[in-house]
């Protein structure tokens, strides 16, 4: 399963592709309309997320509410372009409109302009923009429908925004009722505080999510070349995010100060087949999932945009000039939390596919229900 975008932030659409999706899978798009929404939501964020109103049109590889192996395509309109017809028309305008050439640290402006040559920064930020993280939650949902289908769950959480932090618990209800989806009622409470005081201040706040999907089969990925380990492939899927600067899987970061006797999971039997009294290696070993939940832990960089922009210099003259300021949020780590589940999600569907095939999803379920028997003590067999 892989998945393809197009489209800009102002731009009329954003359009989505999902190309290997098994035929037979139930996909219903208020589901993925339901992820789009709550990637709008959370305190924190800018005013462009009370303009749209995110839904996907499915309008491929979709017939009375099942895929049929044929691509999933999806469209998501911008609400929000109708103010911008004139600044991303496709075909000239009389007047061109003012080129933007004042470069944002933090962002790909600069890197963009002198990769492609571009003289208006216009051109890199409509892509770049963290706009098109809806396609890829949408993508993401009919990856969730997938998993869902053979009974792995996937879900976020914030653990750290500014200086608050906590452990994630990963109790949904808690989740999702929290303004900053995080599910400790004290600290979602001094997150909101710290971003109110950021926003206050004209400045922007990071933090930490955390992601889990419970329930995978032990022996997805591959440790027999680099490009096929999992966690290398998860990895780099989170780290795609914009504004994402770091990626650990359970508490790597901790655990590399620690002894191996701490850090290794011991091996124990668990009903019919195998277990772990704790999980530190976030379910993954030698690139391959153990049968444990994959838990990953996303850190991102406050938003690059400020209301007081910082120094910087002209494009064009090369002289000092603040940097160009784009309407934009205060802290995307509620948004973020969802996104990471989309790429997660996305990252264990295409690793179920490889394993079990992808032609039906009825074939899959029942090739996973016949590995299942193999995951068993050899003796049990």
């Amino acid at each position: 399963m892989r998945f393809l975008t197009a489209g800009e932030s102002h731009g009329p659409a954003l359009s989505i592709i999902v190309d290997g999706v098994p035929a037979g899978l139930a996909l219903d798009g208020a589901v993925i309309d339901a992820d789009l929404r709550r990637r709008q939501l959370g305190y924190g964020r800018g005013a462009r997320q009370r303009i749209e109103r995110d839904g996907a049109r499915i309008t491929g590889g979709l017939r009375q509410g099942r895929t049929t192996g044929a691509p999933v395509a999806m469209w998501i309109a911008n609400r929000d372009a109708v103010n911008w017809e004139r600044v991303m028309s496709v075909t000239p305008v009389p007047e061109p409109p003012d080129a933007v050439t004042r470069l944002r640290p933090g962002h790909a402006d600069l890197a963009g302009a002198l990769k492609y040559g571009h003289e208006d920064v216009r051109d890199v930020i409509e892509r770049a923009s963290a706009r098109e993280t809806a396609a890829r939650v949408a993508a993401g949902g009919v990856a969730r429908a997938l998993l869902r289908a053979v009974g792995i769950d996937v879900l976020s959480e914030t653990i750290r925004i500014g200086d608050v932090s906590t452990a994630a618990a990963f109790d949904r209800d808690a989740i999702e009722a929290s303004e900053v989806r995080c599910g400790d009622g004290e600290a979602s409470g001094r997150m909101v505080t710290a971003i109110a005081a950021a926003r206050d201040a004209g400045d922007t706040l990071g933090g930490v999510t955390a992601v889990r999907a419970a329930g995978v089969i032990a022996g997805l990925g591959s440790y027999i070349q680099w490009d096929r380990r999992l966690d290398g492939r998860i990895a780099q899927a989170l780290a795609s995010i914009p504004s994402a600067k770091g990626v650990e899987f359970a508490d790597a970061f901790d655990a590399s100060g620690d002894r191996g006797s701490l850090v290794h999971d011991p091996i124990e039997r668990r009903g019919a087949g195998f277990g772990r009294p704790r999980n530190r290696a976030g379910g993954l070993e030698g690139g391959v999932t153990n049968g444990e939940d994959v838990i990953a832990h996303v850190a991102f960089k406050p938003i690059s945009t400020l209301m007081k922009p910082l120094p910087s210099v002209d494009l064009r003259t090369g002289e000092p000039a603040p940097a160009h300021v784009e309407r934009s949020d205060v802290c995307i780590i509620p948004a973020a939390g969802v996104v990471a589940e989309a790429m997660l999600a996305l990252v264990l569907a295409d690793a179920l596919c490889a394993k079990f095939g992808e032609d039906t999803v009825a074939d899959l379920q029942g090739a996973i229900a016949r590995y299942r028997e193999r995951l068993k003590p050899i003796a049990d067999r």
